[in-house]
């Protein structure tokens, strides 16, 4: 499993990475204003930063529970994005409405476009950061881990 520090480092990381693609791609396609959109994305993703934590946290001790390995297979990594994306769609959507001064349908197609980028996004960056900072999959190692 993964350390804490290893945790925090790859929730910064995502979160920073993402929040620079998606802020002017989003203003372009949602036709706002870069500064405002920027600033619901910046919320956005300090929102996604915790629960990125915490959601990666415990899938990843829940996978370790059931399968005694922290390892995913394509469809592992596929629900895992999935869910993750779900779960801060429903999350966000309130508050986007709110800042953004639009419905809860345009709320909603907003926060789509956000899930669906950042569900790619997720899927190629994790495997990446998997591949950069491999998790040791031995038990003596798992035991130093959880220290």
């Amino acid at each position: 499993m993964r350390t804490a520090k290893d945790r925090i480092r790859h929730a910064i990381s995502f979160e920073v990475i993402g929040l620079l693609l998606a802020t002017p791609i989003g203003a372009w396609l949602f036709d706002i204003p870069m500064q405002h959109f920027g600033v619901a994305a910046l919320v956005c993703a300090t929102l996604a930063t915790v629960w990125n934590y915490v959601y990666n946290m415990a899938f990843d001790r829940t996978l370790q529970h059931l399968a005694g390995s922290t390892r995913k297979t394509i469809s592992l990594r596929v629900l895992h994005a999935v869910v993750f994306e779900l779960g801060l769609l429903l999350a966000l959507m309130p508050f986007l409405a709110w800042y953004l001064d639009i419905s809860l349908y345009e709320a909603f197609v907003v926060d789509v476009g956000f899930a669906g980028f950042y569900l790619v996004y997720a899927f190629v960056f994790n495997w990446g950061y998997d591949i950069a900072f491999p998790v040791p999959h031995s038990s003596s190692a798992s035991a130093a881990e959880a220290g």
